[in-house]
């Protein structure tokens, strides 16, 4: 699964790779440890265009009883996706690209877990696959996403048995429109273009925000 994110880059790298219009949002800022229920920046399609906007983490189909319904819908699965009630809808109809420039995963050793950040070699910015959902009557809607996941690639997996699956810029379009076969997007990224290092456990604490927490552990 993942279940901690981060979206430390700047505004322009993130416009650039999104193709973006207009200036940054004023809720724009570094976030160094999303955690599920909180809110973060995702990518989706507003008549046709492009649009940036802070989501709840933690997809609610529109028919759940309660919010809480959300705890357990932070991840999707894309070998069951398209036909799990919960994110049917929003997989045809509701997709989004996560706005990231890096994930925490937690390999084990021994009787302790040792968290790593995980993200692109160059460290810019990428986009997880996503969907997002409307919930509740319209005077306190929320809007909430999840995040895909699928096997892991090399470097992945000898950390975690998952991880999310990214979108190749040159396949947003067709992520975003929901195309046919834009399913087939959710694979392993190439491992070679993909890095990890070490963190420190302050990481797990998700009162802990600062930036000190994407910096590698000393060798």
């Amino acid at each position: 699964m993942c279940g901690r994110y981060s979206i430390t880059s700047n505004f322009e790298a993130v416009r650039r790779l999104f193709n973006l219009t207009g200036p940054a949002p004023n809720w724009w800022q570094p976030l160094y440890n999303i955690a599920p229920t909180e809110e973060a920046p995702v990518v989706r399609l507003r008549d046709g265009q492009r649009e940036l906007v802070p989501l709840r983490w933690g997809l609610i189909p529109f028919w759940a009883k309660d919010e809480k319904f959300g705890h357990k819908t932070i991840n999707a699965k894309a070998e069951s996706v398209a036909t799990a009630p919960a994110f049917r809808e929003a997989f045809v109809a509701r997709r989004c690209l996560v706005v990231t420039d890096g994930f925490y995963e937690w390999q084990k050793e021994g009787a302790a877990k040792q968290p790593w950040r995980i993200g692109m070699q160059d460290r810019a910015p990428f986009g997880l696959a996503g969907l997002w959902e409307r919930w509740g009557p319209r005077e306190r809607r929320l809007e909430t996403f999840t995040i895909v996941t699928t096997e892991p690639n090399a470097l992945c997996a000898p950390i975690h048995n998952r991880m999310p699956a990214i979108i190749d810029p040159a396949d947003f379009p067709p992520w975003l429109a929901a195309a046919p076969g834009s399913a087939s997007l959710l694979r392993p990224f190439p491992a070679e273009r993909m890095a990890a290092y070490k963190v420190g456990p302050a990481v797990g604490s998700v009162r802990n925000k600062g930036p000190e927490l994407i910096e590698p552990l000393p060798a």
